[in-house]
Formats: structure tokens, sequence, C-alpha cells
């Protein structure tokens, strides 16, 4: 039997509940004592897809080096004009008409990378079947929250938690 594809939201986020500082940074993240890359590498051979939003993909554009996802289908909501990147699909189609269908097609897991905007409207469209947040302590005071005021409640049941140095690692599926 074949293992069905999840759409995932794996992500970091501050104690108080920011995934970065107001301006999309995330050099705190770099201070954090965790374990190894904290299961990083083993989820992302899991990934077969990598969606974000614009804002997210602006920040990881300033990270050094290559993009960080080369070699997987990425595709970037925006409702922007943006210049061609041989590396993303930029798009605006609705989330309810893509994720499915990327879902079906990707070779493994839909990643959701970040963007709380983007968040608000998979969980508009109940289409997150898993989140792995990391809560690293720090608190941030200010930033870009997690969940943006206005997101749609659902419920979640906790399947997993880990300590990973001084990380929670928790992880969520989407209750039926």
């Amino acid at each position: 039997m074949m293992k069905e594809n999840k759409v995932i939201l794996y992500i970091a986020v501050s104690m108080d509940g920011f995934i970065a500082r107001l301006d999309g940074a995330v050099d705190w993240l770099d201070e954090v004592e965790g374990d190894g890359d904290n299961g990083y590498a083993k989820f992302y051979e899991s990934v077969g897809t990598v969606v974000m939003g614009r804002g997210t993909y602006d920040a990881v554009k300033r990270f050094p080096g290559e993009f960080h996802y080369k070699g997987k289908p990425c595709y970037v909501y925006t409702r922007k004009q943006m210049p061609d990147d041989p590396d993303v699909t930029f798009t605006d189609e609705p989330v309810e008409d893509l994720i499915p269908r990327l879902k079906a097609a990707s070779e493994g897991h839909v990643w959701l990378v970040g963007g709380g905007l983007l968040l608000q409207a998979f969980l508009e469209h109940k289409l997150l079947d898993e989140l792995q947040i990391y809560t690293v302590p720090h608190v941030l005071g200010e930033g870009i929250p997690l969940f943006p005021e206005g997101s749609a409640s659902e419920w979640y049941t906790l399947t997993d938690l880990k300590k990973m140095g001084s990380i929670a690692a928790a992880t969520y599926i989407r209750k039926s």
C-alpha cells in the first residue's frame, strides 16, 4: 500500500508565538541550543513539494548560497508580478484548488514553509494535515505571529512531543 502524502506545516516559533522579527529576520534561530539539525534532514527527505508565501520567499532569498529548496518543486504565493526564477513557480491560484492537486501529485509530503496569511488560507480551507511546531525558548517581544489575528478556529490532536536540546518539538494532526 502506498503512503498518502500529507500537507505539513513544519516551523520554528518563539515562546511568545512569533515566527520571525517584524522585518522577517530569523537570526534568533541561530542562537538556539538544539539537537543536531533537530530532525530537519529527515523531515526534508520526506518532502516532495514546497509551498511558501512571498514574504517567506523574500526572506529565504536573502540567505547566503544557492536557493535552499533547489531541486524540489517550489510554489510561491504572490499577487505581485515577480521576475522569473528557475527554482520556483509563482502563483495566485486559490489554495483550495492547487494544494489538493499538489498533494496528490507530489513525490512526498507538501511542506508549507511559512507565511502567516498563507497559513490562514490553509486553515480556512482545512488543508493542513499535520503541524510540526518547534518552540524555541526565546521571547522576541514582537514579530510576525505564527497564527495571525483572524485565523480560522480548528482543533488538532497532539501526537508527539520531544525535547531537542532546549527546543520543544510538538506534532499535531487535524481532528477529523
